[in-house]
């Protein structure tokens, strides 16, 4: 499926409006742009830095914005992007 980013927290690679392919089937590891999704509604773009059997762990490649961690409990679902327009 394809999302439409909007912020800025992926700047450089990604901008807002830039679009990008998403797929939920993909194997996901360290160093993947992926889209999370948290059971609180909350959808990001993030890098994921780190995944262990209780956390994980997201970056914000503009160093403006946070990195952010989150108990897998927290997590509704990650899936890798795939592809963007740019």
């Amino acid at each position: 499926y394809a999302l439409e980013i909007s912020g800025d927290s992926m700047d450089p690679v990604f901008r807002d409006g830039d679009v990008v392919v998403v797929s939920p089937a993909a194997p996901i590891r360290r160093g993947d742009r992926v889209v999370v999704r948290t059971t609180g509604g909350e959808v990001m773009a993030k890098q994921l830095t780190r995944r262990s059997a209780r956390r994980v762990e997201l970056k914000s490649l503009n160093p403006s914005h946070p990195d952010y961690g989150f108990d897998l409990s927290e997590v509704a679902w990650i899936h890798r992007i795939v592809w963007a327009s740019q």
